[in-house]
């Protein structure tokens, strides 16, 4: 039996629709061992009622512990999503590093001052060449850091379907080759499928130069209500093992550790 996790949960701490604890009855039925809750931080920017307030995370992360004290089912971990800002490096790395967490998500939803992923209005007029560039070149920046134990949705910038004019794989090899060297794991984000994409993040057709380059690997639902939890997980667990894929990345205390499955 494959040992499931799903890391990237939202509750009402964040953009969620429900608490915590509504959460643990769905991930147990998906057959998961673990649960991680990883509520949006965005500093530097808004605030944002989407997102956790910095005076909110102390309780925050007691609420999760409380609740991974409590809970014998599952294994219940606590994680935050972070938005990568270039240049505020320290800052992020002075906010996190007291934190008990078990892991980081870092992600990039802004270019510049804007998220790529509130509407197609924002690539309107734009070069959609230039908006892949950019936008990689960020998610590498942010596998870079050092501050993150897993990249999320590292292609979020293909969410309303649009593609540049050229071919992709140079761009993914050098993300994958950047998440190797800086020795950070990548998620299948399984909430690809509910956005106007309509498929996982990243790119099924580039899984394979993830494996090629030997890049640790978990799968997530990004779940933003219970019904989404482990969503279509056994789905891309295939994708993965037809890459090439044969264990998967779970964390304990900022440590990563390879599971096979």
């Amino acid at each position: 039996m494959t040992y499931k996790t799903d890391y990237h949960i939202h509750t009402t701490f964040s953009d969620g629709k429900e608490a915590p604890g509504e959460y643990i009855a769905p991930a147990v039925s998906a057959g998961l061992s673990e649960i991680g809750f990883s509520e949006h931080m965005t500093l530097f920017r808004g605030p944002f009622d989407w997102s956790l307030g910095e005076d909110d995370a102390g309780r925050y992360l007691g609420y999760i512990s409380a609740l991974a004290r409590k809970e014998k089912r599952i294994r219940v971990k606590k994680g935050m999503e972070v938005e990568y800002f270039p240049g505020k490096e320290k800052e992020l790395f002075s906010f996190l590093e007291p934190l008990d967490l078990d892991y980081v998500i870092g992600s990039v939803h802004f270019i510049g001052d804007m998220p790529v992923d509130n509407g197609p209005e924002f690539y309107e007029g734009k070069n959609v060449d230039d908006i892949y560039m950019s936008y990689f070149s960020l998610v590498e920046a942010s596998a870079a850091s050092g501050l993150f134990d897993i990249i999320g949705h590292c292609d979020l910038v293909k969410i309303y379907g649009l593609m540049p004019s050229f071919g992709l794989d140079e761009l993914y090899r050098k993300l994958a080759i950047s998440f190797r060297r800086y020795d950070v794991a990548f998620e299948i984000n399984t909430n690809g499928r509910n956005r106007p994409v309509g498929d996982f993040y990243p790119d099924r057709r580039f899984l394979r130069i993830f494996c090629e380059e030997n890049v640790p690997v978990c799968v997530n639902s990004d779940g933003h209500m219970p019904s989404r939890v482990g969503q279509y997980f056994d789905e891309a667990y295939q994708l993965l093992k037809d890459a090439g894929y044969t264990e998967m990345a779970v964390f304990n205390k900022r440590e990563r550790f390879m599971i096979p499955f």
